[in-house]
């Protein structure tokens, strides 16, 4: 028998797919994209994670869990041409600097294709976030197919996708948003608040939504058991596939601070089952001091324990750093305030936290749906309205802190009565509380073997993957 030929060497090696994925700078967009990064490498593909060098210095602890566990995934740091390459935080956040940083960003576009272009074989695939549209015409130009990424959940996606495709009444003041599953009714109020409607705002939102369009299809954090008449939908809309491949953290170990985490868990362990009401508003909501302390005195005025974060910039000044301290001491044996960060996915499954007060991020949102733990929902901005009227309206697992639309000040009696009212007792407290729990079970049943998830995840990499290749 003849010699085996190079050219019949090289054909029989299957390499796996290789994803290059190109996360939005900032925490609630970054995070679920690492996860998703470490899912796919999990199950064998090659994970090329793309920054810049700021938010790769934040990623070291998924560097270094990827190298713990042996997982092939890199990250990779782009050339960005600024020291400021990360999304503003407390004081410094604005609209308006989020928007000249997410066009700033259109300047990796040259160094994105350079990488792509030096790999020594084409990626199998760009996955990048729907709020960095200009990923389109990198992966046009080096011929890669791309999926687009959005944090939002399905619902959101949805709603965004059909106004832009079908029009608003801008004549009256509510009007239903056009093809979804569920009647949506909006006021002109929430909608300003959900969708930056300056000119500026208005021309990135259609590049991003032309970027999403243009996609071979879309990856987003939900599951099949919470969203599916949504993601039906939405994939209909769209006329492409949609993997809804969530709860992302659900099939990674994320490494969280030791220290601050036992001193949490010391103090969550002398408390009851479901008796805390956990409090935290997320990295961009910033507090003034007035507001903050209705927060507290709501808190206090409700009886129940509860476990706060307080941002470090929100108690900069003395005033608020006498009265924090000076509620510290009244409430020692009801609450624990932390400041700047808490270790949340511990603090989620810990049987004592018994409901959750959030600022309605996704991510926050879907890490307490998959705990079975219900919310109290305090909308602040962009998609945090649209997955609070999911999460109160459609899924029926949470208690609106003000009434949709309703943008007057939120005082301390406002937060007594929904705290009470999640946290109490009767029908319709456990009802949520079932509902919630139901939930949490289907978010885990959904990333196991067989899964809804699970498979969804096995369909996408075999789509990837060279013929005659073996299952990853």
């Amino acid at each position: 028998m003849a010699p085996a030929t190079a050219t019949a060497i090289e054909t029989s090696i299957i390499l796996p797919p290789h994803f290059v994925l190109v996360p939005l700078i900032g925490q609630g967009h970054t995070i679920p994209m690492s996860d998703l990064a470490c899912l796919l490498a999990g199950r064998g593909a090659r994970v090329s994670l793309v920054t810049t060098p700021v938010n790769a210095a934040r990623l070291g602890g998924v560097a270094d869990r990827a190298r713990r566990a042996m997982l092939p995934l890199e990250i990779v740091e782009l050339p960005f041409p600024s020291a400021d390459d990360g999304l503003p935080t407390g004081s410094t956040a604005s609209v308006d600097s989020f928007l000249r940083l997410f066009l700033d960003l259109y300047r990796l576009a040259g160094p994105l294709e350079a990488y792509v272009r030096a790999l020594p074989q084409r990626p199998s695939c760009i996955i990048s976030d729907a709020c960095n549209p200009w990923t389109a015409g990198v992966a046009r130009s080096v011929g890669v197919p791309r999926l687009f990424f959005h944090v939002p959940s399905v619902f959101y996606s949805l709603c965004d996708l059909n106004v832009a495709t079908y029009g608003k009444d801008d004549h009256n003041a509510s009007y239903v948003v056009p093809g979804m599953p569920v009647r949506v009714e909006m006021t002109k109020e929430t909608w300003s608040s959900s969708f930056y409607t300056t000119p500026e705002w208005e021309q990135f939102t259609k590049e991003a939504r032309e970027g999403m369009r243009s996609a071979d299809g879309a990856v987003m954090n939900t599951f099949l058991g919470l969203e599916q008449q949504f993601v039906t939908s939405y994939e209909a809309a769209l006329g492409k596939p949609v993997w809804a491949l969530g709860p992302f953290y659900l099939g990674n170990r994320r490494d969280e601070d030791a220290i601050h985490q036992s001193t949490v868990t010391a103090w969550l362990d002398k408390m009851d089952k479901d008796t805390v009401i956990y409090v935290n508003f997320g990295s961009l909501v910033q507090m003034p001091p007035k507001q903050l302390y209705e927060v507290g005195h709501g808190l206090e005025d409700s009886g129940k324990p509860f476990l706060w974060v307080v941002k470090e910039s929100e108690t900069a000044l003395p005033e608020a750093q006498e009265w924090l301290q000076a509620l510290e001491a009244r409430t020692a044996g009801q609450g624990l305030i932390l400041s700047g960060w808490a270790p949340q996915l511990a603090v989620m499954s810990h049987h004592a936290v018994g409901g959750f007060m959030t600022h309605c991020g996704w991510n926050s949102l879907l890490e307490s749906i998959a705990h079975g733990v219900p919310v109290v929902t305090w909308p602040h901005f962009s998609d945090q309205f649209l997955n609070e009227r999911l999460v109160v309206e459609v899924l029926g697992v949470g208690v609106p802190l003000m009434p949709s639309g309703n943008n007057r000040a939120v005082m301390r009696g406002h937060i007594a009565r929904a705290v009470s009212e999640l946290m109490g007792d009767g029908e319709v407290a456990e009802e949520r509380r079932r509902k919630c729990k139901d939930y949490g079970e289907r978010a885990h049943a959904a990333v196991a073997k067989g899964g809804s998830s699970h498979e969804n995840l096995t369909r996408l990499l075999q789509s990837f993957m060279p013929s005659g290749s073996k299952e990853l």
